[in-house]
């Protein structure tokens, strides 16, 4: 059954149902990830993965999208909590609460047009990572946050397809039997940054 979010348009999902619950209680919603599941374009040329599925609504014109993102331990290399861009298969994004292989948590960013561009950001030492996606006119802005006070900025970019583009949530397990993500304090809002490099 794909649940309802307080605050959020109806929600539906990329490809299959997933695993999802919202708790009205303390407004959050919990993905969990079937083993194995990811999305990635390999820009060396590798077997393109998308069987992740991602549980959000048609991005509107002009919007914010933002959350803090949590992922329960023990955490397996490249497991996340995330937002996600998905018009088709070759042509999405994801901004990523992950543990890299290096054992650190980290801010990582993925734009696909056709092949994946994949950058890590920050380190994140806390438990939980704040995340934001905005469409701004023609492109789209990726922030993370400490606090979801001030944000920093990620990445502008322009996903190369006229196709509809479903914004929502995504938990993956490339390499894992699974992987819990939670987001709360989501806020979805019409408004976007009228700079997305100060901070706002």
């Amino acid at each position: 059954m794909t649940p309802e979010a307080a605050g959020l348009p109806p929600l539906t999902w990329t490809a299959t149902e997933s695993e999802a619950e919202y708790n009205h209680a303390d407004s959050t919603l919990t993905l969990t990830a079937a083993p194995g599941v990811d999305w990635s374009n390999d820009s060396l040329g590798g077997e393109q993965q998308h069987r992740a599925s991602a549980l959000g609504f048609t991005a509107p014109t002009s919007f914010s999208l933002s959350a803090r993102v949590r992922v329960e331990s023990p955490r397996t290399t490249f497991d996340a909590g995330e937002l996600s861009l998905w018009a088709d298969q070759d042509h999405w994004a994801k901004l990523c609460f992950e543990y890299s292989a290096h054992g650190e948590a980290m801010v990582v960013s993925v734009v696909t047009n056709d092949y994946s561009n994949d950058c890590n950001s920050a380190v994140v030492a806390d438990p939980w990572a704040y995340l934001r996606v905005c469409r701004v006119g023609p492109a789209w802005a990726f922030h993370s946050s400490f606090d979801g006070k001030k944000w920093s900025f990620v990445r502008l970019f322009r996903l190369d397809t006229h196709n509809p583009v479903h914004v929502g949530f995504l938990s993956q397990a490339p390499l894992g039997e699974s992987c819990v993500a939670r987001f709360d304090e989501i806020h979805f809002t019409s408004k976007t940054p009228s700079d997305v490099r100060d901070g706002s």
